[in-house]
């Protein structure tokens, strides 16, 4: 990877949770770029500050899990840099960055988004990038049909399986992965930064790209720009019922903020017969890694209570949702 050179106007925010492994290898190709590098710690405890420090940039520890969204605005408001590139820690850069930076001056452009790849260098098609969600398209996703029939017209176009990842032309898109996702400072401030209210993580990147795009500006995909992803490793260190019912929680959330109430009642009554439905095969014992049935119960009392316009959301946490330290 060639130096991108003068990146003063660039910093790159990397939000790390127990990435003592992953993080070495994300520092030492972005060091190659040549922009301010900044790592805002949510208070893991494997060590990962301690690697973080061997490496020439800046380190923000947090004592306890700030959530995604949280650490995000942290990280920009300790730079005062024009462009801010957040890099997910178990994203190494094959690339320089300049081409992003490039892209995202364009007028009328708000964001600019790299490739990701697997390790054997192939894009991570549905992942890259996807369209912004549809309440059809959430609601065959929690009723588990996206996965039975992948190849429905609705999740073939949620997913932009149709879209071509080999290109190397800039492409105008809807919401890209934020693993690698370059951004203006000026569109955060207008858009009030990240919504802290999606914590500990999941939708609110979507929710950002949502919101970008309301205020009239583009995002575009540089396939030009690659990083190689391994993709989900601080979320394997959360229970599997806190992760569910997070992730429920929060795509209720986005509902609820985005879409009409005939939208946001179909997810609504998706999330919850999709629930009812797991707990049953819980009980049958379908559902493997599962104690209980008691975060089905849990998920299918918050699509209740956002059915009827009660979402039962405490301040930024979901009720029921231990904070992750």
């Amino acid at each position: 990877m060639t130096h991108d050179g003068c990146l003063k106007d660039t910093a790159i925010v990397i939000v790390t949770y127990d990435s003592a492994h992953e993080i070495g290898g994300c520092l030492e190709a972005a060091l190659r770029t040549g922009a301010e590098i900044l790592v805002i710690d949510n208070g893991s405890r494997d060590g990962t500050a301690d690697v973080v420090r061997r490496f020439p940039v800046r380190l923000i520890e947090n004592r306890e899990n700030r959530g995604f969204a949280g650490a995000v605005n942290q990280g920009v408001k300790a730079t005062t840099a024009d462009y801010i590139l957040l890099l997910n820690p178990d994203a190494v850069l094959l690339t320089g960055i300049g081409p992003l930076r490039e892209a995202c001056a364009q007028p009328g452009m708000g964001a600019a988004a790299g490739l990701l790849t697997d390790s054997a260098g192939i894009p991570q098609a549905g992942f890259t990038v996807r369209r912004l969600p549809t309440p059809v398209a959430l609601s065959l996703e929690v009723l588990g049909l996206n996965r039975l029939f992948p190849s429905n017209p609705v999740n073939w176009r949620f997913r932009c399986l149709d879209c071509n990842l080999s290109g190397t032309a800039p492409v105008r898109v809807e919401q890209p992965a934020g693993a690698l996702f370059l951004f203006r400072r000026e569109c955060w401030e207008v858009l009030g930064g990240f919504d802290e209210r999606f914590h500990p993580l999941w939708f609110e990147d979507v929710d950002f790209c949502a919101r970008l795009r309301l205020s009239g500006k583009g995002v575009l995909l540089v396939p030009e720009v690659v990083a190689e992803h391994a993709g989900a490793h601080s979320i394997l260190n959360m229970a599997l019922e806190i992760r569910h019912l997070n992730w429920y929680g929060n795509l209720l959330r986005y509902a609820a903020k985005h879409f009409a109430r005939s939208g946001r009642n179909l997810v609504c009554l998706s999330v919850f017969f999709g629930a009812i439905l797991r707990l049953l095969g819980t009980f049958l014992g379908m559902n493997q890694g599962i104690r209980g049935g008691s975060v089905w119960v849990a998920v299918a009392r918050l699509a209740a209570r956002c059915f009827f316009g009660r979402p039962g959301w405490d301040g930024q946490r979901i009720v029921g949702a231990p904070a992750i330290k």
